[in-house]
């Protein structure tokens, strides 16, 4: 464990991945950031966007989050959530469908339809980059 990071995806109602990873990829407000073992301590916001977490032997996991924050300290990495997906829970038609119900304006908020469009576009690229 110690040539690892310690890796933690938790969302509101679940912990959606655990466990040791080579390295991890992010991307926050100031931009996208790559962790790996003996990475400065931060706190930063997550974006809409595709989280990923190299394992340890080799493969990748992709993840979809809902914003929220990044944290590492002693080569911890927490990336908590309201909403996280794994692509393999991504149901892509619904996704794209999604997608295209924010673009046309058929929400019933309109304040949200950015946001929207950004966690449909995060979700179709999840599942993009899984397969």
């Amino acid at each position: 464990m110690a040539d690892n990071l310690q890796v933690e995806l938790v969302a509101a109602d679940r912990t959606v991945w655990s466990g040791e990873a080579t390295m991890v990829i992010a991307r926050t407000v100031e931009g996208d950031v790559g962790v790996l073992r003996g990475h400065a301590p931060m706190l930063s916001l997550l974006t809409e966007a595709v989280v990923e977490i190299a394992e340890v032997d080799g493969d990748v996991v992709v993840a979809a989050v809902d914003g929220g924050f990044l944290s590492v300290a002693n080569d911890r990495v927490s990336i908590l959530s309201e909403r996280s997906v794994l692509a393999s829970e991504i149901n892509v038609d619904e996704a794209r469908a999604e997608l295209e119900a924010a673009r046309s304006g058929e929400l019933d908020v309109p304040d949200e339809t950015e946001r929207r469009i950004r966690l449909a576009e995060a979700r179709i690229r999840a599942v993009e980059k899984a397969s």
